[in-house]
C-alpha cells in the first residue's frame, strides 16, 4: 500500500496523558524537531492510547497511593520510583508532582483532545493535559476541569462541556486504540514517521532527529512503506501501569 505525497510529512504519536514517559518523550521529540532543517514541513498528529481503561476516577487518591495498592508496593517504594521519574522529567525542563497527581480515567481527556485536534489545537491540548495532570494536580477525569483546560487553549468552554456530555469522539478514541493494537504498539509513547519508521519510547532527542531525517528523505522520494516499520526501542509505559 502506498500513500500519496502531501504538503507535509506526518508524524503520528500514540500517547496517554497519564504516561510519565509520554510527556518526557514529547519534549525530547520537540527538541529534535527544533533542530530539524525541515521542521515546517512536519505535521504532528496525536493518537489516543489508554494504559488502564478500567481505572476509576478517584480524586481523593494520588497516583503514589494507587500504584502502591495496585502493585502491592509500600507507599515509600512507590514514591521512590516516581521520584526517579521526576528527576528524569526535570532534565527535560518538566515539573512532575506525583503527590498531587489525581487518579482518573483518561477516556474523556482523549475525547477532549480529539475535539481540540479538529480545531487545529491538538498539540496545545496534549501539552495542557500533561501539565494539568503531572504538574498542577488537576483531575483530568472531571469534565468541568477539561472544559476549563479547553478555554485555556482557546476553545469555548461551553462547547467543550457539550461535547463531553455527549458520546462524541468516543469512536475516534477507540479507533486510535484499535489501530495501535493492529500495528503492534506494545507501550507508549510510540512515534510513527511517515508510516515507515517507528520510535518506541522516550528516546534521546538524537534518535528522533535521526528518524526525522531518514523518513523525510524517503518521503521526499515518495517511498512510503506502511508495514514492517523499522523500530527502535526506549522507555515506555505499558497497559497495566508498568513503566520501564
Amino acid at each position: 500500500m502506498r500513500n500519496t505525497k502531501s504538503k507535509n510529512m506526518k508524524v503520528e504519536i500514540w500517547s496517554d496523558v497519564m504516561c510519565p514517559f509520554c510527556y518526557i518523550g514529547k519534549r525530547r521529540f520537540e527538541t529534535a524537531l527544533q533542530k530539524f532543517g525541515h521542521k515546517d514541513e512536519i505535521e504532528v498528529e496525536w493518537k489516543s492510547f489508554q494504559l488502564d481503561p478500567s481505572m476509576q476516577n478517584d480524586p481523593g487518591k494520588n497516583i503514589n497511593q494507587y500504584l502502591a495498592e495496585r502493585k502491592g508496593w509500600t507507599l515509600e517504594y512507590a514514591k521512590q520510583i516516581n521520584s526517579q521519574m521526576t528527576k528524569m522529567a526535570a532534565a527535560e525542563g518538566l515539573v512532575y508532582d506525583f503527590d498531587k497527581a489525581v487518579v482518573a480515567n483518561s477516556f474523556d481527556a482523549h475525547r477532549f483532545s480529539g475535539y481540540a485536534k479538529e480545531h487545529g489545537l491538538g498539540n496545545e491540548a496534549e501539552e495542557r493535559l500533561f501539565k494539568a495532570y503531572f504538574t498542577e494536580g488537576k483531575n483530568i477525569g472531571e469534565r468541568d476541569t477539561l472544559a476549563a483546560l479547553g478555554e485555556d487553549i482557546g476553545l469555548d468552554a461551553d462547547e467543550v462541556g457539550e461535547v463531553l456530555a455527549s458520546d462524541r469522539y468516543a469512536d475516534k478514541v477507540l479507533d486510535d486504540i484499535h489501530e495501535a493494537e493492529a500495528i503492534g504498539v506494545r507501550g507508549v509513547p510510540f512515534f510513527v514517521f511517515n508510516r515507515q519508521y517507528a520510535v518506541s519510547g522516550a528516546q534521546p532527542a538524537e534518535a528522533f532527529l535521526n528518524a526525522l531525517g531518514k523518513s523525510f528523505d524517503e518521503w521526499q522520494k515518495q517511498h512510503v512503506v506502511l508495514q514492517d516499520a523499522n523500530e527502535t526501542e526506549g522507555e515506555v509505559c505499558i497497559p497495566g501501569g508498568d513503566c520501564q
